[in-house]
């Protein structure tokens, strides 16, 4: 069985794109693996240094996973900041990047033309962190996304360099995997692109939105002027719609209204009001969970500290045999 480690950022909530991508591959993922899964905090003060509520975001983040099906007795489910071996790893991988290859990294240009008063050292080394959180637990795969593959890359180069320097072969190569071919694609509300809460509150439509917040989302849904004859192609806002019906509704509901579509028949009115109300009962379940999960304060305490014991279990032993790789001896 092969390590997987992933992190899970630690601001925002999920919502469906979430949902239906990375997360069913997750619970997929800890039926199969040794998953370590970690609420990314440490990561999130790089970009917001100053969090309004940095225990709040985690305790949200945490119900939302548990909600949709991370299960802490099949994963290591835990919060990067319970394990402080990843700092200290952190911190010897450090000693060993270089500040050139940091400063060419594809994702610190973008960030330092987005945020040019905000150009910190954790920002300059979140690639060192990724590859601490990552080889603190000897992970051989990693979701990533493609935004995050060079970052995997310099994982790679940080610890076949520690390897070579201390002449072991003691960090194994880590490679990105995911189960790509049962991805699906959620596009937003707002007609032009994926969902996500970067695009707008009102373009995504998330786990924990209640009824009413759903059906307002929906119904005010970018569509265009309607059809004007038969079979006509759709317009990219249009087909984003239903592509969402094609998710959460049923083969007759989605046929039914391509086939109205297609005569020119279709009430965009009436098509909103069946696909909103598609996404309540499909997010239903989880809506429940995730009420459910975060008024229990004595499961989340034992889930945290379950996960933080697991994590710094197989983190532990890492420091202990690096600091004897490197030379460190108690008097």
């Amino acid at each position: 069985m092969e390590t997987v480690v992933s992190g899970i950022r630690s601001t925002g909530k999920l919502h469906l794109g979430n949902y239906y991508g990375a997360v069913r591959n997750f619970v997929q993922m800890q039926n199969e693996h040794n998953c370590f899964f970690f609420i990314a905090d440490y990561h999130s003060l790089t970009t917001h240094p100053t969090p309004s509520d940095l225990h709040g975001n985690i305790k949200q983040v945490l119900v939302e996973y548990l909600a949709a099906g991370l299960d802490p007795e099949k994963s290591t489910l835990y919060i990067q900041s319970d394990v402080p071996e990843i700092a200290e790893l952190y911190l010897y991988m450090n000693m060993n990047a270089y500040l050139g290859e940091l400063e060419r990294g594809a994702s610190f240009k973008d960030k330092i033309r987005a945020n040019p008063n905000n150009v910190n050292a954790g920002l300059l080394t979140y690639p060192v962190l990724m590859a601490a959180d990552i080889l603190i637990h000897h992970a051989t795969k990693v979701p990533v996304g493609k935004d995050q593959e060079q970052h995997l890359e310099m994982t790679r180069t940080f610890g076949n360099r520690f390897n070579n320097l201390y002449q072991t072969d003691y960090f194994k190569e880590p490679f990105a995997f995911n189960y790509s071919k049962d991805l699906v694609k959620i596009p937003g509300l707002d007609g032009k692109g994926k969902m996500g809460k970067s695009e707008g509150e009102m373009n995504a439509v998330y786990l924990s939105d209640s009824p009413e917040i759903i059906r307002k989302k929906v119904m005010k849904a970018v569509t265009d002027g309607g059809p004007t004859q038969d079979n006509q192609e759709k317009p990219q806002e249009v087909q984003n719609l239903f592509d969402l019906m094609r998710v959460v509704s049923s083969t007759d509901t989605l046929s039914h209204f391509e086939e109205l579509y297609n005569k020119a028949q279709i009430r965009y009115g009436d098509f909103k009001k069946a696909l909103a109300e598609d996404m309540i009962i499909a997010t239903q379940p989880i809506r429940e969970k995730i009420e459910h999960i975060s008024a229990d304060t004595v499961l989340l305490r034992q889930v945290a500290k379950h996960g933080a014991a697991k994590a710094r279990e197989s983190a532990q032993k890492t420091i202990k045999e690096v600091r004897e790789i490197i030379g460190f001896r108690n008097f």
